[in-house]
């Protein structure tokens, strides 16, 4: 699995557990998807500022429901 298959599908399964209200479970997964956005970063996969605006749109969801 490449960085950036990683972290789309971390992306993707945070957003749909935040959807689905399963607020728990998306706290969890939250820490996975940062670590994913870091690492896609680190290696070029990503420019940094991209991880961090996705970071930021991410951790705002989890605000507003």
């Amino acid at each position: 699995i490449t960085r950036q298959d990683a972290y789309k599908s971390a992306v993707k399964e945070y957003r749909a557990l935040v959807n689905s209200k399963k607020l728990d479970e998306a706290a969890t997964m939250l820490k996975k998807a940062f670590k994913s956005l870091d690492k896609a970063a680190k290696g070029k996969t990503i420019k940094k500022n991209k991880a961090s605006r996705l970071k930021s749109r991410l951790a705002k969801m989890v605000k507003a429901k």
